[in-house]
This record gives structure tokens, sequence and C-alpha cells, in this order.
């Protein structure tokens, strides 16, 4: 729980209900933010203390206290604001496409596009939210709201699509899109190549290759496959088991429950 603060400079109350004006908690609150991304990628997550982002804020430390209560809150607190400026600016997309492939890449197109002013501090970053075990990983439990946030904009490219899903894989394909979007965020920290060009590259080739994936998962023969490489993940990557929830417990015969038997009477695709 953040400190409590008795100084001048605490948070005053907001100046109404429904304001579109930030209050002057708001603006604090951003500006601890923003000082915080500055110094992390000047000097290092690891050597910037939060007397430092307050003494550069203009704050008390009691103060940075209260809004944030330590470095992991504010690298949440980042992580936040991203998945709220992604969803804004994908908005544009998914109101104007319906073809699934350009849905997918608009989506980790614009991520890339976000991402940008903050490539060099995630450089920097990377050994602290690599490490599983760290509150920083975007599969600790730390991290939920923002994960969320992300999975949820997948779950919505799906639902748009004039591709559709079949119904026992809705709730999976989210989550499986998510770790795609993870393995290109790996793959943009150490891009080295003028604007990222390697990075958009991967994103355009990613959302052809995770379309054809979901038309072939109409047919259902394959969905079981699909199936077994959401529970690869989720049994064997570092973080996912307590990350992504298990959509069904395991009956005592060890199958999941409610999933569909690999043994169909017929592999043709369902209608649109």
């Amino acid at each position: 729980m953040p400190a409590k603060n008795d100084s001048n400079d605490s948070p005053e109350p907001a100046d109404g209900p429904g304001g579109g004006t930030p209050t002057k908690s708001e603006q604090t609150r951003a500006l601890i933010l923003e000082t915080a991304m500055r110094l992390f990628q000047e000097r290092g997550y690891d050597k910037t203390t939060m007397r430092a982002i307050a003494q550069e804020a203009g704050v008390s430390v009691g103060n940075a206290y209260y809004y944030f209560g330590g470095k992991e809150h504010l690298i949440q607190g980042f992580y936040d604001r991203l998945a709220a400026e992604h969803r804004a600016a994908v908005r544009e997309v998914l109101d104007r496409e319906t073809d699934l492939e350009a849905r997918i890449s608009g989506v980790l197109k614009t991520w890339l596009d976000i991402a940008t002013p903050y490539h060099e501090f995630a450089v920097q970053f990377f050994k602290n939210a690599a490490d599983p075990d760290s509150p920083l990983s975007p599969f600790s439990a730390e991290s939920e709201h923002a994960r969320e946030e992300a999975i949820s904009v997948h779950r919505e490219v799906l639902a748009g699509a004039k591709t559709k899903v079949p119904a026992e894989l809705r709730d999976i394909l989210p989550e499986l899109m998510w770790l795609s979007q993870m393995g290109l965020v790996l793959y943009w920290v150490f891009d080295r190549t003028e604007g990222r060009e390697r990075s958009y590259r991967l994103a355009e080739r990613g959302a052809r290759l995770t379309t054809r994936g979901v038309v072939l998962a109409r047919f259902r023969v394959l969905r079981p496959l699909v199936l077994e490489v959401h529970d690869l993940f989720t049994d064997f990557l570092p973080g996912m088991t307590n990350a992504l929830p298990d959509p069904a417990k395991r009956d005592p015969e060890g199958k999941k429950k409610g999933r569909p038997s690999s043994r169909r009477k017929t592999d043709a695709p369902e209608p649109d």
C-alpha cells in the first residue's frame, strides 16, 4: 500500500465527476511516470531510485510513493498506459477492416508504432522483464491488467472479422495471439534495422500465418492440434501456468473437460 503523504504537495481531490480536464492529482501522477520513464532510459532501471525520480519531478519522496508504491509499480503504470494507448490507436483499424489478416496485421503494426519512443528503454529494461519470477514480467500476476487488456484486443480482432472462429476456440485463440505478439515484442527489442523495418515485416508475415491457422482450425480434425499448442504453452512456458487461466480442469483420466474429442466423423469446415 502506498505510504501516507503529509507533505504540502499531496494529491488534491478531483475537480468534479465527468470532468474532461485532468485533475492536479492526475497531472502529478502522469508527471512522476513520465519522469521515471526518462530516468530509466537515461540511467537504467536498476540505478534509478524513487528519490531521484521524486527530485527530478519536483515532488516529495512521500508524494512519489503515494502514487506508486515502488519502481515496480511505475513499470506497471507504464504497461497500463501502453495498453490503453494501443487500444485507442487500433480503433480505426478495427472499425474499418473486416479481413482477419488486415485486422491482425493492423493491430500488431499499431503496437510497434505506439512503442517506438520507448525502444531504447525496452532494450535496457529487458533483462528485468525477462526474469519469469519478476513482477515486471508480462506473465506475472502484477501484469495481469495490462495482459488482459492486450488479450481483449485480440478477442475483438476475431469477433469483428468475417472469418468465423469455432466456438470452442474463441477463448484460447486470443491468448495464443497474445503469445505471438510477445514473440514480436522480443524480436523488436533486439531489432537494429532502420525504423525497425524487420519487425514490421515480421508483423505482416505473422498475421498471414495466424490467419491461415485460424482458417485451418475451422476443420474439426485440426482443432485438437490448436488445443494441444495452447496446452503446450500453458504447461511449459515459464510463467504461463499462472498467467493464463486453464480454460478447463483435467478429469481423472487426464483429459480436458469440455474439450472436443480428436476423433471426428467429418473434417469439413463449419459454414461461416
